[in-house]
């Protein structure tokens, strides 16, 4: 097992292992001390391992309430936060419990929005159980529900109080969604680290502990600099801007991973037209993601996704702050005026 340590404003610890769900109730106990456990999972997972997290918690003496909801990027909505609210209200959940998020992404923003709202704030525990919300959307503090608009447009920052990585969790990840968090494991090479992403040549499943592990190291080192999110932590936006673009305008049929996947081939290739990058800085991109079967283009017109891109949370006035890789390795900030933002995606359209 491997314990990294986020010393951001509330500090806390993401373990890393295989069976850890038999020993959450434990755990959780020993850091919360909660009396009622709020367990949060969408209705597969719910299915797969709900029973099995109960029963650890209930052997840790917490008294469990199960709320289940139908799964997908659909379900994160208002209407789906505020029946939880009622849900942990009606459960009368106090400060000294804690709400258990257990599943991918979907669920711990969700999860983590409820429980940073619901009383002012109460302590969450992240249970993630797909690669993506491992390596990445259960680190950090980040919660949030989309509006009609877009993605993630009513959140708060509410760093969990303990994050349990089951790697057994991924055995039963369809192919799709073990590949969605594959393009999450990508970004952070190409981020920060060249030789840990010339290291996914060999297959992340096959190293997935030691993966999810650096991963995490990368997004703690990057969070505890800029927690709010004012400045360097934005670089963990590479591949977002075009890629919540993606899901929007397919009405969310192109899951997060795939569509950020296709977001950093997009800002490589426009980089390298904007000699903004290293000519190999793309290809090298683009045939990593290949590698494990993801997409690298976009079926929308540059203007479809550029008018999506408009209501991003990285737009300030009459900028939007994109990531633009300057190497494998080296990534930096660019502000770019949201008027040649459809420019910009067309350049990125086309393979070099």
């Amino acid at each position: 097992m491997d314990a990294i340590n986020i010393a951001c404003s509330r500090p806390y610890q993401v373990l890393v292992g295989s069976g850890l769900l038999d020993e959450a109730g434990a755990k959780i106990a020993g850091v919360t001390g909660c009396c009622t456990a709020a367990l949060v999972a969408d209705d597969t997972v719910d299915a797969l391992y709900g029973d099995r997290v109960q029963g650890s918690l209930e052997r840790a003496g917490c008294r469990v309430a199960r709320f289940c909801f139908p799964h997908g990027e659909q379900s994160k909505d208002m209407g789906t936060y505020v029946r939880l609210l009622n849900f942990l209200a009606e459960n009368r959940l106090t400060r000294g419990d804690a709400v258990i998020a257990l599943g991918g992404g979907v669920t711990g923003d969700l999860a983590g929005f409820a429980a940073a709202t619901f009383l002012r704030g109460v302590p969450l525990v992240q249970l993630p159980t797909t690669l993506l919300a491992a390596v990445d959307s259960s680190v950090g503090g980040k919660t949030a529900v989309d509006l009609p608009q877009g993605k993630n447009l009513a959140g708060a920052f509410h760093q969990p109080s303990l994050v349990l990585c089951d790697c057994g969790t991924l055995d039963t990840l369809p192919d799709g969604v073990f590949r969605d968090g594959c393009a999450e494991v990508i970004k952070y090479g190409v981020l920060c680290d060249e030789e840990f992403f010339d290291s996914l040549q060999k297959p992340i499943n096959e190293q997935r502990e030691a993966v999810i592990a650096r991963c995490v190291r990368i997004k703690s080192d990057i969070v505890i600099r800029d927690e709010q999110d004012r400045g360097e932590r934005q670089l963990l936006n590479l591949g977002h801007t075009v890629g919540h673009a993606v899901e929007q305008c397919s009405g969310f049929s192109v899951s997060h991973g795939h569509a950020v996947a296709i977001g950093m081939a997009y800002a490589a290739r426009a980089a390298f037209r904007r000699g903004l990058c290293r000519r190999d800085c793309p290809a090298r991109i683009e045939e990593m993601l290949r590698l494990y079967g993801l997409p690298v283009r976009a079926d929308w017109a540059p203007e479809a996704l550029a008018q999506a891109a408009l209501s991003d949370k990285k737009r300030r006035g009459g900028h939007i702050t994109l990531v633009v890789p300057e190497a494998i390795g080296r990534c930096v900030l660019y502000p770019l005026p949201v008027d040649g933002l459809a420019d910009w995606i067309r350049s990125g359209e086309d393979t070099l």
